[in-house]
């Protein structure tokens, strides 16, 4: 299956990486930097520059606010690894369960070679954690209510959080 995945943008994970994974089948993933957002010339500071065709293409949708703290958590990994945000974004997606391939999309030499080097780049278990966590999906309905109504329950338990109503006889 073609599809949009990126960290910015992990929607495919509800249902259809769950199928992929499951039918040992795989993705192969277009617009893996969020049409450019995740490059790293967009930050809360600077919001690209006139080159950048996100600046007149605003596509695919992302939450901006949200993925400033993904590139800020990546920013901080790119430097431990002496790369790019941009790398450390398609690496996160190439150490994906599912993933078979990313689409690049450069404008120039530098930008496919640093992208061709994401395959050489291995995040380390607490660096994935890290990336997982800042883009983790938000929970949809009913998934927020159940985790709420477990509050306050012991793992495993099956018991009710709050009382139970007085039965009648």
């Amino acid at each position: 299956m073609q599809a949009y995945y990126s960290i910015a943008g992990r929607e495919l994970e509800r249902e259809i990486l769950p199928l992929v994974e499951d039918q040992g089948l795989g993705v192969m993933v277009w617009s893996p930097l969020a049409g450019g957002f995740l490059s790293g010339k967009f930050t809360r500071e600077k919001r690209g520059d006139n080159e950048s065709r996100r600046t007149t293409f605003d596509f695919p949708p992302v939450d901006k606010e949200r993925a400033y703290d993904i590139i800020d958590a990546m920013a901080s990994i790119a430097k431990t690894h002496d790369a790019s945000v941009a790398r450390v974004a398609l690496a996160w997606l190439l150490q994906r369960k599912g993933v078979m391939s990313v689409i690049v999309g450069a404008k120039t030499i530098q930008q496919l070679e640093d992208n061709l080097a994401a395959v050489e780049l291995r995040l380390s278990t607490e660096e994935i954690k890290t990336l997982d966590a800042v883009s983790a999906l938000r929970p949809e309905y009913p998934g927020w209510i159940l985790a709420r109504q477990a509050e306050g329950r012991e793992p495993g338990t099956t018991e009710l959080a709050y009382p139970s109503p007085p039965k009648h006889e």
